[in-house]
């Protein structure tokens, strides 16, 4: 059995707030929980959802006093613009150019069929497509199609009172997603907008969140780990929006949502 613990508290990586290559676990509290995300490339949908949550529920996981580091395939322009649109600690993230760590922890890396004439890049296009298509990428099509046609097992995703901006939809109220089923839960073509949301972030901003296209296949993983540094929580990714293992509610491992059902229990931290 893999330490995990013992690899993640040797690894360094390039820190985003500062530029210093710097020991991930670097500042963690002993004896606290530390929910450690390997994220896939950042400009990627995974990535850009995950932490979504993650500042969702920012305030609950401090007061658990759970330490939360995460680290992207990218540089640190990457890190910047995505900690910046975010809102994520820069502090907390860290970035990996080629998905090294990713590897050494055995991670899946989608598909990876190389084209003759293509760059690796180029092959990664096309394998990416085939995974968003549903090839290679387990329940992929699944999770779009709940994006679209909403979800009763799932939280109300975006406020009445907010005002959402993705293009090239016009601004939207909140409010507007009432009429798609009425409100307390996930509706009809809420997540489906938001997923629009991070796809205009990421389109506009291109070179600046995929520096190298070669790792777009890659997936990532979540390792939760006790006051005593014992693994107790993990889940790999298996395809394109994998990253949980309840989508409804990807912080089930962490948090019973309160008002809706969950897929696991709590976890005692």
């Amino acid at each position: 059995m893999h330490d995990y613990y013992q690899i993640f508290s040797q690894t360094q990586r390039l820190r985003v707030s500062d530029g210093a290559i710097a020991n991930i676990l670097d500042g963690v509290q002993t004896r606290s929980p530390q929910l450690i995300l390997v994220l896939s490339q950042l400009g990627d949908f995974d990535s850009l959802e995950y932490i979504w949550w993650i500042q969702r529920e920012i305030a609950r996981i401090n007061a658990e006093g759970i330490t939360i580091r995460a680290i992207g395939i990218g540089d640190r322009q990457s890190g910047q613009y995505f900690c910046k649109f975010t809102g994520f600690d820069p502090n907390w993230m860290f970035v990996d150019t080629t998905g090294e760590l990713h590897r050494q922890l055995g991670l899946y890396a989608g598909l990876t069929t190389k084209f003759p004439l293509l760059t690796s890049a180029q092959s990664a296009w096309v394998n990416l497509m085939l995974m968003c298509a549903g090839i290679g990428s387990q329940g992929t099509l699944a999770e779009v199609l709940r994006g679209y046609r909403g979800d009763r097992q799932a939280p109300q995703l975006i406020g009445d009172d907010e005002i959402i901006k993705a293009a090239p939809l016009p601004e939207l109220k909140g409010s507007f997603f009432k009429w798609a089923g009425g409100s307390g839960f996930q509706r009809p073509f809420e997540l489906a907008t938001l997923r629009l949301r991070n796809m205009a972030e990421v389109l506009g901003n291109w070179q600046a969140y995929v520096p190298d296209a070669s790792y777009m296949t890659q997936r990532g993983g979540t390792f939760l780990f006790d006051a005593n540094n014992q693994l107790i929580y993990e889940h790999r990714d298996r395809g394109v929006l994998g990253f949980a293992a309840n989508p409804s509610y990807p912080l089930s491992f962490l948090f019973p949502y309160s008002d809706l059902p969950s897929n696991q229990p709590q976890l005692k931290i």
